[in-house]
This record gives structure tokens, sequence and C-alpha cells, in this order.
């Protein structure tokens, strides 16, 4: 009987972690802020904490915060009419309601949705910084210094990961197919700024010692670009306006201009450039910039109209996602699942 008791309470426990490990993955944090300003998260059960700019306000949770919040449940009897008082409050005022909690304390609603880790080449951990008309998909994930803009469509694991070279940067109305990767080489080492590491906004590789280095991007992805399933942005690398990229592609310290199509498996690499309005092959492997000046335009080719129908797609998706997925539905959902399962487990067997 005993026996029987342990494995119900057990399986109890271990639902109840489930359920509250999906809840975390389910609950979207959409941002949408300029650095240094204090914006209200978007979406269920994360209006009270705040983001200045790309990273929490709140503060990481002190010793003396952990005191002090211990010595407060020891009093828990004698305060209690007090609780009572402040829980009234509380219950008309949410922000009240958490912020105890969050001064204290980092928290990350999202597994993933979350800061990077201090390195020697990123000192600072920051949050991404994304757009409340953007649609991150509960399985994809963002990371430390990457911002998302308006209409941007990121499907399921897709990865901007900002914990290497940073910024990272996704323009409006761009779209980030399944399994696309973007990240980045370092672009600080101990302080000191890597020599063409990074692009100004208008496409210019920066030396460490440029002005406009500290403004750069590692990667730079414009305005209603289009990249397709498996394809990798590796930085250093810029990506003009309404750009398309192929399944599987991939761009590696490389600038590719606007109205530029690149086929399927495409490989662009070696520091090339490749000019505004050109078409890249599927298979083709640009290394030299001879290779890249020598291409054929964009007009003409199999690929003319691509990105202006993946486009429509995937900003309908963005749209559609945001305004008609109930995550808070699907949580529901699984619960009952994982709750009868547990029951089912329980039960004594013949």
């Amino acid at each position: 009987m005993n026996r029987k008791r342990t494995i119900t309470i057990t399986a109890t426990i271990l639902v109840l972690a489930s359920s509250l490990m999906l809840t975390a993955a389910l609950e979207p944090i959409q941002v949408d802020a300029e650095p240094g300003q204090g914006v209200d998260v978007k979406k269920y059960g994360s209006n009270n904490d705040k983001v200045c700019g790309d990273r929490l306000c709140s503060e990481p949770e002190t010793q003396e915060s952990v005191s002090a919040t211990n010595e407060d449940s020891n009093d828990n009897d004698i305060n209690n009419n007090e609780k009572d008082s402040d829980n009234n409050t509380n219950d008309k005022n949410p922000q009240m309601q958490h912020q105890d909690k969050s001064e204290n304390k980092l928290k990350h609603h999202w597994p993933n949705v979350h800061p990077n880790v201090e390195t020697t080449f990123n000192e600072e951990a920051v949050m991404p910084t994304i757009s409340s008309e953007a649609f991150i998909h509960p399985f994809a994930v963002v990371i430390g210094n990457c911002h998302i803009g308006k209409m941007v469509f990121v499907a399921p694991t897709a990865v901007c990961r900002g914990d290497e070279g940073t910024p990272i940067h996704v323009g409006e109305g761009a779209n980030m197919q399944d399994g696309v990767v973007i990240h980045a080489l370092e672009t600080v080492e101990d302080g000191h700024n890597m020599d063409d590491r990074r692009f100004s906004a208008d496409g210019d590789r920066l030396k460490g010692d440029d002005p406009r280095f500290a403004e750069g991007y590692a990667v730079l992805v414009g305005d209603s670009v289009s990249l397709a399933h498996g394809s990798m942005i590796h930085g250093p690398a810029w990506i003009g306006e309404n750009t398309f990229v192929g399944m599987e592609a991939l761009v590696f310290n490389a600038k590719i201009g606007s109205n530029v199509a690149v086929g399927v498996s495409a490989t662009i690499t070696g520091g090339v450039e490749i000019p505004d309005g050109k078409f890249v092959p599927p298979g083709a492997v640009i290394t030299t910039q001879e290779q890249a000046d020598a291409l054929p335009e964009r007009i003409g080719s199999p690929y003319e109209g691509t990105n202006d129908a993946v486009l429509n797609v995937n900003q309908q998706l963005a749209e559609a996602y945001d305004n008609q997925m109930d995550l808070e539905k699907m949580i529901m959902e699984r619960e009952k699942l994982m709750e009868r399962g547990m029951w089912e487990t329980s039960m004594p067997h013949p």
C-alpha cells in the first residue's frame, strides 16, 4: 500500500513539474524596445516583467535579498493580516503583486528566448529585442544580442544566436524558415575590436578602429529578406533588402546586395561581395570576387519572382500565427493529457 502511495505521489510531482516546464516553454515574450527604453512584455503571464532595451531591468538576486526573504517566511504568522491586506491590493494591481519577486531576480519565461552568457568576447548578458508584431515559434530559439523586426516570421527550429559575434539584426518583413541558423564569429576579444568582423548599416566592412564599429553588425539581414529552410548565415555577413537565400545555402564572410536570388545549396564565402540584382545558381560555389562579378542577372532567371511569392506567404504566416495560435489552450490540453496519464499510472493493476 505504501509503495502505491509513493508511486502516486511521485507521478503527481512529475506531472506538476512537466506542466510548469511546458507552461514556461509556451509563454511567449514579445518585446518592442529601443536601447535603454523600458517596455512591458507582451503575452500571457509576463506583463509584469520589464525590459530595458536589450535586457531585463531586474537585477540578479543578492545574498541580502535571500536572507530577507527567509526572515519574512519565518514571520508568516505574525504578519498574516498585513499580507492579506497586501494581497487584496495586489489583486487590483498585478504590477505590485509581482514587483517584489522581479526586483531581485532575473526571470526568463521562455526557455527559447533568453540572454547570452558573459564571456571575454561578450562581457554583458543582454536579452533579444523582438518586435511585438513578429512571431517567434515556441520551438525556435533567439538568444542574446539579436534584433527581430516587425512582421518577421521565425519558424520552428530556426535559430538566431547572438552569443558570440554581435549584434545580429533581422529586418522588417523578413523570414527565417525551419532550420535556419544565424550566428557570427566574435567581434570583440578582451575589449579589443576585431578587424573586418562587422559591417555598417550601409554594408561597409569595418576595421576595429573605425568610429562606426560600435554601431556595426556582425550579421545584418535586410528588410524583406527570405532565408529558406536550412540555410545558414554566419557572420561576418551582410544581406541587402528583398533578397532570397535558397534552401541549404551557406553565406559566410560575405556581403550580398539587394534584390539578389541565391539558389538552393549555393555557397558564398571568402570575403566576396555579390552585386545588387544578381542570380547565384543552385549549387554554385562563389569564393572569389571574379566569380561574383560574373554572375548573371536575377531578372530573367528561374528565381526572378521567387522572393515576392515567399514574402507573401511568410508575412501572412507571421500575422496569422500571432493572432490565431492559442498557446494558452495548447497548455491546458497538454496538462489534461498528462494528468490523465498520471491517473492511469497510479491506478492499481491486477
